[in-house]
Formats: structure tokens, sequence, C-alpha cells
């Protein structure tokens, strides 16, 4: 079946009321969408801040009644914003979403496959992660980054900490690159469980990757600790990541765009000999060996 789009140019303020009126006019589907590619890095906690010029997208069922439509939104709007209204064909929306996701390569050996997909690589390191809930599919400049790394610095045996583990993406990476032993947390009970649903996937023994909230963690350290956060987080953390990090240990950082990167770097060259900055489309990675 056919369905009708209505898109509106509106403010943030407006986002709810509108959002509430469409629903009641029977839109089954209500989105929000950046107007100015305008990004938004590191929102307040508890907050979900919308962009300064928003497209607000409504999909109708196709056979409403489009001129209709736009007289009820005038009654209960008073006034109609720019508005542009659309009708998609219906397609196999699971088919095109799922085109978007290839296998990826970061490095020499390790691939980030798709679980439709083929590995390109059937020798290579080969993980598999489909794009879900929690952050981390290995698309993101800074998930790629820090892969990159464990690709090349990765050896066998040693002890790793994911701070901050999202999907487990960067956990998995490492046991499969040779890591003993990975331990992750998150503050999102949800990334917990993904984490260790993709640690099953990938065939990963239990008794190797264990997953904490950041309060039930347990007092350890580690030969590599891993944070792909926040630039603000990252600073708050540079004294706690340090404890966790055994001595000539290293440190991997990334979630920093450019324009932070002194500021994180400054927080961690107390305790850590740095490396150069390694950069990827605004974003950056840094990473270092302990003092």
């Amino acid at each position: 079946m056919a369905w009708l789009q209505l898109k509106l140019a509106i403010t943030p303020e407006q986002a709810a009321e509108y959002e509430d009126i469409l629903l009641d006019c029977g839109a089954v589907s209500v989105t929000f969408m950046d107007a100015e590619d305008q990004p938004i890095f590191e929102p307040e906690l508890g907050t979900t801040p919308l962009w300064k010029h928003t497209h607000l997208l409504a999909l109708f069922e196709g056979d409403t009644a489009a001129d209709q439509l736009v007289l009820s939104l005038v009654q209960a709007l008073g006034t109609m914003p720019q508005y542009e209204l659309e009708v998609l064909e219906d397609q196999d929306w699971e088919r095109n979403w799922m085109d978007n996701f290839q296998p990826l390569c970061f490095g020499s050996r390790l691939w980030i496959v798709p679980s439709w997909c083929e590995a390109p690589n059937p020798n290579g390191t080969n993980l598999l992660l489909d794009p879900g809930l929690a952050f981390g599919t290995g698309t993101h400049p800074t998930t790629a980054l820090c892969l990159e790394w464990l690709d090349q610095y990765m050896e066998k045996g040693l002890e790793v900490i994911d701070f901050g583990c999202g999907s487990g993406i960067l956990a998995i990476a490492a046991l499969l690159l040779g890591a003993k032993q990975v331990v992750g947390t998150d503050i999102d009970m949800q990334a917990l469980e993904a984490s260790l649903d993709n640690a099953k996937r990938n065939q990963i023994p239990e008794e190797d990757f264990a997953v904490y909230l950041p309060e039930q963690m347990p007092e350890i350290t580690a030969d590599v600790v891993l944070a792909n956060i926040l630039a603000g987080p990252l600073v708050a953390l540079a004294s706690k990541l340090a404890k966790l990090t055994r001595a000539t240990g290293w440190i991997c950082l990334s979630g920093i765009l450019e324009e932070q990167a002194s500021e994180v770097r400054a927080a961690y060259e107390p305790y850590f000999n740095l490396y150069p900055t390694a950069t990827k489309d605004g974003w950056v990675r840094i990473t270092g060996q302990r003092k």
C-alpha cells in the first residue's frame, strides 16, 4: 500500500504540540529530522534536544484525503507552517534498510559483518554484528578509530576494560583479536544486554566477557582500557580510568571532537605518555601508555 507523508517546518518549542495534533488527525508515525545539518554532539543528561530548525515527518495511510488533512490541521493550529505532501509508494523497507549495512574492514585483519552478508575474507577476524538499539556498529568515526587501533595493537593474552561498552563491539573485537578477558561497563542496562547477546552470537565463552553497571563493577585493573564515550565524561573520569589501567598499560579514548582534543589530552597527560592524536571526519582518538 502507498503512504501519505506530510513534512512540516517547525521549531523545537512546537514539537510536542504538533506531534499530539498530528496523532489525533490519524498519523501512524511522527518523527523529527534536522533541517539544516546542525549536529547535537553532547546533550545534557536527561534531555532530548531538537534542532533549531526541525522537520517533522508525519506518515498517514495512503487513502487519507490530503485536502481534508490540511484543513483539519489549519483548524487545529490556527496557521499552517510551511509544509510538503508526498505520496510514498510501498516498497521492501526492511530490504532497503539491510542494503545500507555492508561488511566493513578496519585495519588489516578485522571485519564487521552483518548477519545477512557473506564474510569478504573468511580467513580474517570477522565480528558478526547487526545494527541495533545500542550505539556501536562500526559506521561512526569514533568506533572506527577504536577498531583500527585494536586491529593494530591488540596482542594475545591481554586483559581489557571497555568503559561504556554500548553494543559490545570494542570488547568483542578485542576478544576475537586475542584478548584473554574483557570486562564491560555501561550505565544503560539495555546496552549490557546487547553486549552479551552480541558476544554469544560471536561464540565468545561466557567466562571471557563480563558486564556490569558502573556501581557494580569489581575493583580491577587491566592491560588496556577502552573508552569511546564523550569528551565531558572523559575529562571527569580521567583519574578513575587511570586507576583502572595497569602500569605501562594502554588507554584508548574516543568520542571526542577535534576542538575538544586539547582539553582531553590535558586531563590525561599527568597519568599517561600520550601518542599523537588520530583524526577521522572531525572526530579524534587519543591513546597513551600508563606512566
